[in-house]
């Protein structure tokens, strides 16, 4: 499932790409800059660097003598993290908020994606539970990342498809 991952990061990224050339003003920063997040995360994803952190924050934690009460650590982490990521949110979407009719969508998989990314860094055991719980054969981790990445994705197809319908070509 990894490399289905991979597969729909690169998927979003080129469609993001695309809406970069169909979309005025604003709305290209917007998808040039969720692009280039999006290939990041498709590298972070195929070469696992959110693991890595965890096992360096276990060691330092160890090392350090603070592992006991590493879930103390844990929680603040995931409740700064939630923090930064609605304030981003929020202050994209006030800068935004002219486009806001074009991009809420892929903001909405945005803020979930990348919630979910710094969460699951953080290697809280108790999250870790629920995102391996499986629903019919579905890993809740599938769902919540490729979930995000559908979202940002189905924004960019609306956009490209609605920009195709509404162009008009001398005949």
């Amino acid at each position: 499932m990894g490399w289905a991952t991979v597969a729909a990061y690169v998927v979003a990224t080129l469609l993001a790409v695309l809406t970069i050339f169909r979309q005025p003003g604003r709305q290209r920063i917007f998808w040039f800059c969720l692009a280039a997040l999006l290939l990041l995360l498709a590298i972070n994803k195929q070469l696992d660097l959110q693991s890595a952190l965890t096992a360096a924050g276990r060691c330092m934690a160890q090392a350090q003598g603070w592992y006991e009460q590493r879930q103390t650590v844990q929680l603040t982490f995931i409740i700064v993290i939630a923090a930064i990521c609605l304030t981003l949110g929020l202050t994209l979407a006030w800068i935004m908020r002219k486009e806001l009719a074009h991009i809420w969508v892929a903001l909405i998989g945005l803020a979930l994606l990348l919630a979910f990314v710094a969460i699951r860094a953080a290697g809280f055991h108790h999250f870790d539970r629920f995102i391996g719980y499986e629903i019919g054969g579905l890993r809740m981790n599938w769902v919540l990342e490729l979930g995000g990445i559908a979202i940002i994705t189905i924004n960019a197809l609306w956009l490209l498809l609605s920009d195709r319908k509404t162009r008009h070509y001398p005949d």
